[in-house]
């Protein structure tokens, strides 16, 4: 009995001297071991995961990357709707191969290139792709690719608001060999009011020379919404409204994107 007892008390005490994690294998990990394989992972993520955005469809791709294309816009002169377009389509609203593995947005070939590389299958099997660690990346590459080529420079001749010349110069200067390429860009840029973001830069740049007090923002329909209630939440007339979004008739959908502008 005493022998029995003798025992516990050194099985006790021996527990209390360093706390064991015994895993699915059986395996030993002490406390230390686990703190430094936690941060290993921790670490590990930090270095994979560079806030990429979550991305479920064609309206979340613009509200993400559609700041990203005006900042562009201001900067390198190039139409935000054309960038964003161009964004939507190349990378399959940011779903496509080259979008989630290289953040390669444009399909931008390895032409002049000294950085990542990746092959995918386009015009020929497995072409060498530009990688960027973001997409913000691929997004400013695209700008510096059509500033930085001659034959892109007849873009810049055109207005800033001639969208739909952008997307024929764009096809015309050997951007892409889809013969509806600019189509494609078009039908995009109208069905999403892309040009909203065009005028959103253009009036900024006036209110800061007018010193204007006007206000522009968005809003996205949701179950509910008419032209009606929406004149009366934001205080603007319904002709206001469909002048602005250049709509043809009083009909929302819901998703559909709205400039609210006083």
């Amino acid at each position: 009995m005493i022998k029995f007892r003798l025992l516990i008390l050194i099985l006790i005490f021996s527990c209390g001297s360093k706390k064991v994690i015994i895993n699915s294998q059986k395996e030993k990990i002490d406390n230390q071991d686990l703190t430094t394989l936690s941060e290993k992972k921790l670490d590990s993520l930090e270095k994979t995961n560079i806030s990429l955005p979550v991305i479920n469809n064609v309206n979340d791709y613009i509200d993400y990357f559609s700041q990203v294309a005006m900042d562009e816009m201001r900067t390198y002169k190039i139409p935000a709707s054309i960038t964003l377009a161009q964004g939507i389509l190349e990378s399959g609203s940011g779903k496509g191969r080259l979008a989630i593995q290289a953040n390669n947005h444009f399909g931008i070939k390895c032409h002049d290139w000294n950085g990542p590389e990746i092959y995918h299958d386009d015009d020929e099997d497995q072409e060498c792709f530009r990688k960027y660690s973001a997409p913000e990346y691929s997004y400013r590459d695209h700008s510096i690719f059509l500033t930085s080529r001659d034959r892109y420079s007849k873009l810049f001749d055109l207005s800033i608001s001639d969208y739909k010349n952008w997307a024929k110069g764009l096809k015309k200067a050997g951007y892409a060999t889809d013969k509806k390429y600019p189509i494609k860009l078009i039908n995009l840029i109208e069905s999403y009011k892309l040009f909203i973001y065009d005028d959103i830069v253009l009036k900024k740049r006036s209110r800061k020379n007018n010193n204007s007090a006007n206000k522009t923002h968005k809003h996205i329909v949701i179950k509910g919404d008419t032209l009606y209630s929406l004149s009366k939440k934001y205080n603007i007339s319904i002709d206001r409204l469909l002048k602005i979004n250049k709509l043809k008739d009083r009909t929302l959908i819901i998703g559909q994107l709205l400039i609210i502008s006083k």
